[in-house]
């Protein structure tokens, strides 16, 4: 069991890695510039480990066939980028990405043009990329393999526990200057944490185009109405 859980986590950390090197290389080619990708301080994305797994987990059984691999690696992700998307929203009243001026796109969350490169991936990491590894993994003496995975898991947890930290700050966000503009606010919000944590400066590089939702907008705006008002 806990050779299980170990073998199955540096599976999902290894893929959460490369998910992070291609977010950067994405980003690189189209910014020029390096940009720390993701949510947690180390060099993974969580999102991608948790695809992979999920996808190779529950599609085995497809893969004498590639076009339904294909569609169901796609439609796998874009459920899983979702309820990622609408989960964040909730806890931190903010959108971490908006595909809204996309064409094909759910709810701003979603979008045809990312999905395609999932299903994509799903394919190679089912006939190729995957393959590979659990041969390299399965050489690895067991021991070694738990020692392995419990230090990493630490390491991973610790980083968790402390970028949710620091992702709290986009929730309880306080400013001295107001605006009844969503979007001249959304800028004064970045700006705020730009200049008070270098953590938070890095979310922001990240994801430039998240959104802090209209409800919370609100709620700051009328607290300054209200604190003008005393």
């Amino acid at each position: 069991m806990l050779y299980d859980i170990c073998y199955y986590f540096i599976l999902f950390l290894i893929y959460s890695m490369l998910g992070w090197l291609i977010e950067v290389i994405r980003t690189y080619t189209s910014q020029h510039k390096f940009v720390n990708r993701g949510f947690l301080i180390g060099p993974y994305c969580p999102i991608y480990g948790i695809g992979v797994l999920l996808i190779i987990n529950f599609l085995q059984e497809y893969m004498d066939n590639f076009i339904v691999l294909f569609l169901l690696a796609m439609l796998l992700c874009m459920t899983l980028e979702y309820l990622t998307s609408y989960i964040m929203e909730v806890l931190f009243n903010a959108r971490w990405w908006d595909y809204s001026n996309r064409k094909f796109n759910i709810n701003g969350r979603i979008c045809l043009e990312t999905a395609i490169p999932f299903g994509l991936c799903g394919l190679v990491i089912m006939y190729l990329v995957n393959p590979l590894l659990v041969s390299i993994l399965d050489m690895i003496p067991r021991t070694i393999l738990i020692i392995l995975g419990i230090c990493l898991m630490v390491i991973f947890l610790v980083d968790f526990v402390l970028s949710f930290i620091v992702i709290l700050k986009f929730k309880n966000i306080k400013l001295d200057k107001y605006k009844d503009d969503t979007e001249e606010m959304n800028k004064l919000i970045k700006e705020y944490l730009i200049k008070n944590s270098r953590w938070t400066k890095r979310l922001v590089n990240s994801f430039p185009n998240f959104k802090i939702k209209l409800e919370t907008l609100k709620k700051i705006y009328d607290k300054y109405i209200t604190k003008n008002k005393q």
